[in-house]
């Protein structure tokens, strides 16, 4: 289809619906993006920062902003840049969509499989601890989420819709399964039987140990897992309208999908910063309006 060819009174009627989750969706993603710069600006600029845990935090932020700006693109695409209808162009941009969202998620798995060398294997295999073994897993966090998508250049399944998101269509069962699987169901399915086992595993040590070292790490080990949990829970809910639709087909879900994932993303980043609390101690101490204690003489 030309550019010439779409016209204002083309445009269907289901389009209308994203006049209005186009700039919910946006204003979600700018938002987003601040928070997460900075957390990375943050984190950067502070040396006691300066840890494996918040390196990965650093990781999932990233992947966060990349996410939102990806989202930015797809829809000024679908929105004003009316004139691009090639099948090409938009392969890519499903292919950054899928990678974005994939990279969101398996940072959350990379954070999980941190948590139990922290957890589990520190005793015995010390250097899993080390910063070049979490910087091999960043790496290969990456090489996987760029690999997993591929796929949408292979079945050539996404084409051009006028007033469409560039989404491999639901008719395309199989390929369409694979990409939830893949980049969503999985990855979330692993990190839940991760963290059960690595809670199991530190409430099971807890009664058998009562030195209090090691019921302090315990403790900290039991925070630092609810945290995750918390932070995962929000995207969990944010992406299960979609899973949703592609179960029963109900528009209602896509609709809720579209504007819930990008709000999971502003949700889980400001939670970010009032769970952990090294960031959150940080920001009180820069406070500038801090309670002063007046001494009686």
């Amino acid at each position: 289809m030309n550019s010439s060819t779409i016209r204002v009174t083309e445009i269907p009627v289901s389009f209308a619906k994203y006049y209005i989750v186009i700039p919910v969706t946006v204003g979600c993603a700018v938002i987003a993006i601040t928070v997460a710069c900075f957390i990375l600006i943050l984190i950067i600029s502070k040396k006691n920062l300066h840890t494996i845990t918040h390196m990965l935090i650093c990781n999932t932020c990233v992947s966060s902003i990349l996410f939102c700006i990806i989202q930015c693109n797809n829809y000024v695409h679908l929105g004003f840049i009316l004139w691009n209808t090639s099948n090409l162009s938009c392969q890519w941009r499903a292919y950054l969509a899928y990678m974005s969202i994939a990279s969101v998620v398996y940072s959350y798995l990379v954070q999980a499989i941190s948590r139990y060398f922290f957890s589990i294997l520190s005793r015995k295999y010390c250097w899993l601890l080390t910063f070049k073994t979490h910087i091999i897993l960043i790496v290969t966090h990456w090489l996987i989420v760029i690999i997993i998508p591929i796929s949408v250049f292979i079945r050539k399944d996404v084409v051009f819709r006028p007033f469409s998101l560039c989404w491999i269509p639901r008719r395309s069962l199989y390929h369409s399964a694979y990409i939830y699987l893949a980049c969503y169901i999985l990855p979330i399915a692993f990190i839940i039987a991760l963290y059960i086992y690595i809670y199991a595993r530190i409430k099971r040590r807890k009664t058998i140990l009562s030195a209090i070292i090691m019921v302090v790490r315990q403790n900290r080990d039991v925070e630092v897992l609810r945290n995750m949990m918390i932070l995962l829970g929000i995207y969990i809910a944010g992406g299960a309208p979609t899973v949703f639709y592609f179960v029963s087909e109900i528009k209602l879900f896509y609709t809720m999908g579209v504007i819930s994932i990008s709000l999971a993303v502003v949700i889980e980043k400001v939670m970010t910063i009032f769970i952990d609390r090294e960031i959150r101690l940080i920001i009180k101490q820069c406070l500038p309006c801090r309670k002063t204690h007046v001494v009686p003489m």
